[in-house]
């Protein structure tokens, strides 16, 4: 099982957490990934100047909302 958590905290959120978090349920749907990928929210990363805050199983990414298809296509994929 592949963990993906997306800080939804305030200064990622005014960086568009919400629009990353829709695009990867989206893809998960997209590729029948639900039963391989947790898709999970947390509070701040501590790492706020670095856009919208991912980790994917503890690996750190930055991802803004134009991104997420590639960072899905580099980040995830790789790993399922």
């Amino acid at each position: 099982m592949i963990k993906i958590t997306v800080c939804i905290g305030s200064s990622c959120h005014i960086k568009g957490s919400r629009q990353v978090v829709e695009g990867l349920q989206n893809l998960i749907a997209e590729y029948n990934l639900g039963g391989k990928i947790e898709l999970g929210g947390t509070f701040c990363m501590g790492k706020c100047q670095q856009g919208v805050c991912v980790t994917v199983n503890d690996e750190f990414y930055s991802v803004t909302p134009d991104g997420v298809k590639e960072f899905f296509e580099t980040a995830v994929l790789e790993k399922v």
